[in-house]
C-alpha cells in the first residue's frame, strides 16, 4: 500500500495566478468602458460580469483544491464523455446559442456556458488516465500512436463542427506534449506533425474566412478595411503604446476600433495603454507560471499526477502563446483568450477550476511505502 505525504502547496503559483485575475479585471474596466456603454447603458457592465466570474472561479479552484487529484482519475472517463455530450449539445434545438454562425455556446436564458472550455480540462484529465495505464505501450504505433490519433480526430470533428479552429489548436498542441512527455517515440510525432500539417492545410483551405485570414497573416496590408481590419486595428495599438504606453484608460482604440477589445485582443490594449517594457513584463508572468506548473509536474508523486500537471500547464501557456502571438502577428488570426485576463465566464472559471487541481497536485511530493 502507498501513502502519498501531503505538505504544503505551491503559493507562489497561487499568488501568480491571483495578481493575474486583478490585472485582468483592472484592464477589463478600461478595454471594455466604451463598448460596455454603446450597449448597456452601462461603463461597468463587463467588468461587473467578469467579477462575478472571478468569485465563482475562486470558490471552483479551491474546491479543485480541495478534493484529491486521484479522484479525477477514477472518473476520467465519465467525465470526459459528459463533456463531449456537452460539445453535442450546443447543436440542439433551445439549449445550444449561435453568434455569428458559431455554435458554441449552451444556455438557459441569460446565462451562456462554452462547453470547449470545460472539454480542454476533461481531455487532459483523461488523457492523463489513459497515458498512464496504457505505460510502454503508448511507445507501440499500434497500442499507443493508433489510439491516441483516434481520440484527438474524434473530439477535433466535435470541435471542428461549431467552427472554433483556436480551441482545436490548443487542444492538439496541449495533447502533443503531454503525449510526447509520456514517452511516445519521437518518429510517431513526425508522422502525427505531417498529418496535422496537412489537416490544418485542409481546414484552411475549405473554409474562405480562415484562407483569408491566412492570406491577411502573409500581407496584413492587403485589406486594411476588409479582412484585415481586425488585425491592422492590434498592430495600431500595439504600435502607438511605444515603449511606455498611452497611459491607463488612455486607449484610443478601445473606441469601437478594436473588435473585441475586452476579450481575445486584450493584449493590443494592454500594450497600448501600458506599453512594450510593461507588456513584457506579462509575459514574463506567464514564463514564471510554466515554470512553477513544470516544477510541480517534475516532482508530481506518480505518473498520473506527472502528466496531468503537466496538460494543465501546458494548455495554459500554449493558450497564452497563441493569443498574444496572433495579436503581435506571428500567427494568423484566431480567437482564444488570454488566460485569466480576457473577459469571458466559461474561461475564467474552468481555469481557476484547473488551477485548483494543479495546487491539490503541488502538496504532494513524495510518497513512502508502508
Amino acid at each position: 500500500m502507498m501513502r502519498i505525504k501531503q505538505g504544503k502547496p505551491d503559493y507562489l503559483l497561487a499568488l501568480t495566478v491571483f495578481l493575474l485575475c486583478f490585472f485582468g479585471i483592472v484592464m477589463i474596466s478600461s478595454a471594455s468602458i466604451v463598448t460596455s456603454q454603446e450597449r448597456f447603458d452601462n461603463n461597468f457592465y463587463y467588468v461587473t460580469h467578469q467579477l462575478i466570474s472571478l468569485v465563482i472561479g475562486l470558490v471552483a479552484m479551491v474546491a479543485g483544491y480541495l478534493i484529491d487529484y486521484r479522484f479525477w482519475k477514477k472518473i476520467s472517463l465519465t467525465f470526459f464523455l459528459l463533456t463531449l455530450v456537452l460539445l453535442i449539445a450546443v447543436f440542439m434545438p433551445y439549449i445550444g446559442r449561435e453568434f455569428g454562425g458559431a455554435h458554441r455556446w449552451i444556455g438557459i436564458g441569460n446565462q451562456l456556458f462554452q462547453p470547449s472550455e470545460l472539454v480542454k480540462l476533461s481531455f487532459i484529465i483523461y488523457l492523463a488516465s489513459w497515458l498512464q495505464n496504457r505505460g510502454e505501450h503508448i511507445r507501440e504505433f499500434k497500442t499507443g500512436f493508433i489510439p491516441f490519433v483516434f481520440l484527438t480526430v474524434v473530439l477535433g470533428f466535435l470541435i471542428m463542427s461549431q467552427p472554433d479552429l483556436g480551441t482545436f489548436v490548443v487542444i492538439l498542441g496541449t495533447a502533443v506534449i503531454t503525449f510526447f512527455l509520456a514517452g511516445a517515440k519521437p518518429v510517431h510525432l513526425a508522422i502525427g506533425a505531417v498529418g496535422a500539417a496537412a489537416l490544418l492545410a485542409v481546414l484552411i483551405k475549405v473554409e474562405p474566412y480562415r484562407l483569408q485570414r491566412f492570406f491577411v497573416f502573409l500581407n496584413p496590408n492587403a485589406e486594411t478595411l476588409g479582412a484585415g481590419y481586425h488585425i491592422n486595428q492590434a498592430l495600431i495599438a500595439i504600435g502607438s503604446g511605444g515603449l511606455w504606453g498611452l497611459g491607463f484608460g488612455q486607449s484610443k482604440q478601445k473606441y469601437l476600433y478594436l473588435p473585441q477589445a475586452h476579450t481575445d485582443s486584450i493584449f493590443a490594449i494592454i500594450a497600448e495603454e501600458l506599453g512594450f517594457i510593461r507588456s513584457f513584463f506579462i509575459l514574463l508572468v506567464y514564463v514564471f507560471f510554466a515554470a512553477r506548473g513544470y516544477k510541480i509536474a517534475k516532482n508530481a508523486p506518480d505518473a498520473f499526477a506527472r502528466l496531468l500537471a503537466t496538460g494543465i500547464t501546458s494548455w495554459i501557456i500554449l493558450q497564452a502563446f497563441i493569443n498574444i502571438a496572433a495579436m503581435l502577428n506571428l500567427i494568423p488570426l484566431t480567437g482564444v483568450p488570454l488566460p485569466f485576463i480576457s473577459f469571458g465566464g466559461s474561461s475564467l472559471i474552468i481555469n481557476l477550476f484547473a488551477i485548483g487541481i494543479l495546487l491539490n497536485i503541488s502538496k504532494f511530493s513524495s510518497k513512502s511505502e508502508v
